[in-house]
């Protein structure tokens, strides 16, 4: 194998095992729903994670404080899209809409990086634009078990209103994570500083909601959350972003439902059911031909209008 092989599937591998860890975290949320506050775990999740990191890296902060300070204000952007508005509504949305619409709904996020580049000026790919439609068929197929007009008569609540923003919020924190340069900030820092801004800014929420508080049923899925959910797989992510580009990596979004099935079967004793396999087949497809047809639209449709 070459070291471009080796380099391939070394950057591939990251989107790919941080969805996986987001995957299985979506079952340790619906583990939580009756063990403890939306509220809570969305706090206490980044509070867990900024302990056991503040050893390690609060020390790095205060050597680079003239480094760090002109870029506050784009930390705290990001960390309100992609750990505040993003990770907090997806906890409030669970308990207003079902999971079904919720995977759909977050399968946009692709999309929407997609849509906010090319406003941004940047030339979409023939297999971006045609995978997302596969893969989104795909995981339509796999998050409605088939019943196609069940889903489409269903109309739109809060929960899925709250999943929409979200799911924008996810959208635009993958474009300014990939535009953004921040000279002096490596990605452990960033996501150190991103986890402390979430803290203090979930705090009043965390005060002002009811709590349950932590026992020996809820302790292990808080500290699931806070290690691998909150910790390594935004590592992961944030590293594919800026490898492979927030459209390349948000493909790999696509996969969320699929894992969630597939974990879930095991965990929770779901089965899959014809259709929801037939679903990730399209989705996997779906997410190959984007990575492997890179060829501009813009440049196809110049070529053919010249001919």
């Amino acid at each position: 194998m070459s070291q471009r092989d080796d380099a391939f599937i070394m950057n591939y591998s990251l989107p790919l095992l941080a969805v996986l860890i987001w995957s299985a975290n979506t079952i340790v949320s619906k583990l939580a729903a009756d063990a403890i506050e939306p509220s809570e775990i969305g706090f206490l999740r980044w509070l867990l994670a900024v302990a056991l990191l503040t050893p390690f890296l609060l020390p790095r902060c205060l050597r680079n404080l003239a480094a760090i300070r002109p870029h506050m204000p784009r930390v705290i952007v990001l960390a309100l899209l992609g750990m505040v508005i993003y990770q907090t509504l997806a906890y409030f949305a669970a308990a207003h809409t079902t999971a079904t619409h919720m995977g759909i709904i977050l399968t946009l996020s692709p999309m929407m990086v997609l849509g906010l580049a090319v406003l941004l000026g940047q030339a979409p790919t023939a297999g971006a634009v045609l995978g997302s439609v596969l893969a989104i068929a795909g995981v339509v197929l796999v998050v409605s078990g088939g019943d196609l007009a069940q889903l489409l008569a269903s109309g739109l609540n809060r929960g899925d209103a709250m999943m929409l923003v979200a799911a924008f919020a996810y959208a635009a924190y993958n474009i300014l994570l990939k535009r953004w340069r921040m000279p002096g900030i490596d990605t452990w820092l960033l996501l150190y500083l991103q986890m402390l801004v979430a803290v203090v800014a979930q705090l009043p929420v965390y005060l002002a909601m009811p709590r349950v508080g932590l026992n020996l049923h809820n302790l292990p899925l808080v500290g699931f959350a806070g290690t691998m959910a909150s910790i390594m797989a935004p590592l992961l992510w944030m590293t594919a972003v800026q490898r492979l580009g927030p459209s390349r990596s948000s493909m790999f979004f696509n996969l969320t439902p699929v894992f969630t099935a597939l974990i879930a079967a095991v965990v929770l004793h779901e089965q899959l059911n014809g259709a929801q396999w037939l679903g990730a087949v399209l989705t996997i497809a779906g997410v190959l031909l984007a990575e492997r047809w890179t060829k501009p639209l813009r440049r196809s449709a110049v070529v053919q209008a010249v001919s």
